[in-house]
């Protein structure tokens, strides 16, 4: 405990936290706690590996994870306990001493072996040496490398019951980008096919002690986001033979996450994969029972009974020492402050990015000296920045501090318009996918449309993020209210990692003109609550505020019907559904008549309509009303019946219906026979395919055919109602 004495005398020296690396970090599952956890009583004499990953400053849960160490070791197991990163940064239990409580808690449960993450550079190259000559295990990262030295440990073999377990480590080579480029000069992260030949090297050399066993500690996870530069773990393990049991961290993933991206199998090739979460909600169980044969699983956190007591007592002293220094209320917030990630504050603008963005604005210009007028100050800050949430109540430091706990400084750069927009197309590359350099903003309007290809072109200079060979998908609407201009400078209000060119924000740092202010950026958001709010969130931040418009969202680029998609939704005919343009949902009665409704400019109604009593108080229901005030319908027997799926006859009959009352009659004779179903057209499907054929408004489907029993898809619709709007002169 002597140590913990002295931690906990330093605390208050650590306001300010370390320049952050930003990492991409998957959502964990809750797991239901149905009955304590019970050791199984097999277990004696064999071999099992306990593990965690991304616990980020969880400190609570270590008292948990050293009991389950216990606990197999009475039982007679051989235990080893390993992590695979992100174990020093997340909240303040961690990040306010810069990972050294972590580290003291690991050293107390026994943990044996760990790979770093990309967090733990938060604190620069300097403090994780530092960590690593503190811990009681050793640092292995293959792929890391300091003046093109190996810059920690790369393997080590540990013996457990007679047997050799060969465990090496590997590091995401998004750190590059994802640390502050001034905490890491010197270090390079290995990756793509050089990472690949990193872990073939690794696998060979553990072979020539004679291993029994192959392990990799890899903090690279599974996330889309990492695909393009084969980054992932099931990425490396498609080049990489030989592993026998890969522990992942990096994107936050369960193994269940795993089984969706492994044909539910949760192995590549021969390799068994597992991952925890996040938190350490999870413990890892990794049973080796024989030769070779491996079963993994996860324990909820709360299934495991009782608690280290010396880990416990530790972990608690620096609970209480944070919650001293961080706890006092500074504040309140009338609404609640969104720190999703995703849908969230990597995918969307929220109420909390708008507030960050606007107190960054408003710390750098309260007391003018820009150069630039006012109407050409904005702020951009990276959307992985923001770690948290803020609920509706009081608001302490600690909270602020667990929303922004990078101790990032706000900053101010020079550039071009041109520039700007390139960052912007940049650093939403895969939106709606999750990325941490999604930009939260102020001063600026801006659309992104999902829809468009990113013109990947290469890679910006020490980064994994590609640069954009040409705008596509975003779109600067305006800035403070007046037209955006490529030859303008701006000055963009940001934090320092991103003035830096961190995350997909290269382009940032090309300015020749970058002022960091020193201020950290937390206490810029407290200080603009406090007096330029008067202490109180209110309802201006009830919700976005309408900056981040992103369109299209579930459309691809390139489909036969992202085109029909985009003009449907541009002339608000259609609209998203809750799982974006769902392309290939079935289309309903409400959805085709709300559709008509729309295009006929969504007119007054003024019937009572006696016939669908069922459509009264949905979301449809003026369109119901219009549609029976319009004689388009006689419902189906049994009311409106909104909900039911038509299928490609009645949606054509409904349409021509429509269009008759339009006076758009088709432009040409037409023979259904023509088609390879015609003669199976039933009676009353005949005159609006006759119509809609005629007319150019349904051409067919693949091979021919009608297809007037399937059922209609929103693509279809889409398609067949820009085909209408194409062909005929919209109502006005």
């Amino acid at each position: 405990m002597k140590k913990f004495l002295s931690l906990l005398l330093v605390m208050a020296m650590f306001f300010s936290l370390a320049i952050p690396a930003l990492a991409v970090d998957g959502e964990e599952e809750t797991p239901v706690v149905t009955a304590p956890y019970t050791v199984p009583a097999d277990v004696e004499g064999k071999i099992v590996i306990l593990h965690t990953n991304d616990v980020h400053g969880a400190v609570e849960n270590y008292a948990k994870v050293a009991t389950l160490k216990k606990r197999f070791a009475d039982a007679g197991a051989h235990v080893l306990l390993v992590d695979a990163g992100d174990f020093s940064q997340g909240e303040t239990y961690v990040s306010v001493s810069e990972g050294k409580s972590a580290v003291e808690l690991m050293n107390l449960a026994g943990y044996e072996a760990v790979a770093p993450g990309n967090h733990e550079f938060d604190y620069g190259y300097e403090n994780l040496k530092t960590l690593a000559e503190l811990a009681e295990f050793p640092v292995l990262a293959a792929n890391i490398k300091f003046d093109g030295k190996l810059a920690f440990g790369d393997h080590v073999v540990i013996e457990k019951g007679g047997k050799k377990i060969g465990l090496f480590g590997l590091d995401t080579p998004e750190t590059a980008t994802k640390a502050h480029p001034a905490k890491i000069k010197g270090v390079t992260f290995e990756g793509g096919e050089e990472l690949y030949a990193v872990a073939k090297a690794e696998v060979e050399a553990l072979k020539k002690e004679n291993v029994d066993l192959v392990v990799c500690l890899s903090h690279l996870g599974i996330d889309d986001e990492s695909a393009a530069n084969g980054n992932r773990s099931i990425d490396l393990l498609a080049k990489v033979e030989g592993i026998d049991l890969l522990i992942d961290g990096h994107s936050h993933s369960t193994i269940a996450d795993i089984r969706a991206k492994t044909n539910d199998s949760n192995k590549v090739g021969e390799t068994v994969i597992t991952s925890t979460g996040t938190k350490i909600a999870n413990v890892g169980v990794v049973i080796i029972d024989g030769d070779k044969n491996i079963t993994a699983e996860l324990v909820p956190v709360d299934a495991i009974p009782g608690a280290d007591e010396t880990v416990a007592e530790a972990a608690k002293a620096v609970v209480d020492a944070v919650n001293e220094l961080y706890g006092q209320v500074f504040a309140k917030s009338e609404v609640d402050l969104n720190g999703e990630r995703a849908p969230g504050n990597r995918t969307e603008e929220t109420n909390l990015g708008d507030l960050i963005c606007d107190a960054m604005v408003w710390q750098v210009t309260k007391d003018g000296g820009l150069d630039v007028d006012d109407d050409h100050v904005i702020a951009v800050t990276n959307g992985g920045g923001i770690r948290a949430a803020i609920a509706a109540g009081d608001i302490t430091r600690q909270d602020v501090n667990k929303v922004l706990p990078f101790g990032n400084t706000v900053a101010t750069i020079y550039i071009k318009g041109a520039a700007l927009l390139e960052a912007l197309e940049a650093s939403t590359f895969c939106t709606p996918t999750a990325v941490g350099g999604f930009p939260q903003v102020s001063g600026i309007e801006f659309t992104i449309d999902t829809a468009a290809v990113f013109d990947a072109g290469e890679n910006y200079e020490g980064t994994t993020y590609a640069a954009p060979k040409s705008i596509n998908r975003v779109t600067i609407d305006s800035v403070n209210g007046k037209d955006f201009d490529a030859n303008a400078t701006y000055a963009v209000i940001t934090n320092d990692f991103v003035a830096a060119g961190g995350d997909t924000y290269y382009t940032f740092s090309t300015s020749e003109n970058i002022v960091d202010t020193g201020v950290p950026l937390d206490e810029a958001l407290m200080a603009f609550i406090t007096e330029k709010l008067d202490g109180v969130v209110g309802e201006t931040y009830a919700a976005p505020q309408g900056r981040i418009h992103v369109k299209y969202v579930g459309l691809e680029a390139g489909q036969w019907y992202t085109a029909a998609a985009k003009n449907v939704m541009d002339k608000g005919l259609m609209s998203s559904t809750g799982n974006g343009f769902d392309a290939d949902a079935v289309v309903t009665r409400a959805t085709v008549f709300q559709a008509l409704y729309n295009l006929e400019g969504k007119p007054e109604v003024t019937n009572k309509m006696a016939t669908f009593p069922d459509a009264q108080g949905k979301w449809y229901e003026n369109a119901a009303r219009w549609a029976e005030q319009m004689e388009l319908t006689t419902g189906t027997g049994n009311g409106f019946e909104g909900d039911r799926a038509v299928v490609r006859a009645e949606l054509v009959t409904i349409l021509a219906r429509y269009a008759e009352k339009k006076g758009h009659t088709a432009s040409e004779e037409v023979n259904l026979l023509d088609f390879a179903d015609g003669e199976a057209l039933t009676e009353w499907a005949i005159p609006g395919f006759q119509w809609a054929v005629g007319a150019k408004v349904v051409s067919g489907k693949t091979g021919n055919l009608l297809a007037p029993g399937d059922t209609a898809t929103r693509a279809e619709l889409a398609q067949i109602l820009t085909n209408y709007t194409d062909f005929f002169t919209p109502a006005q």
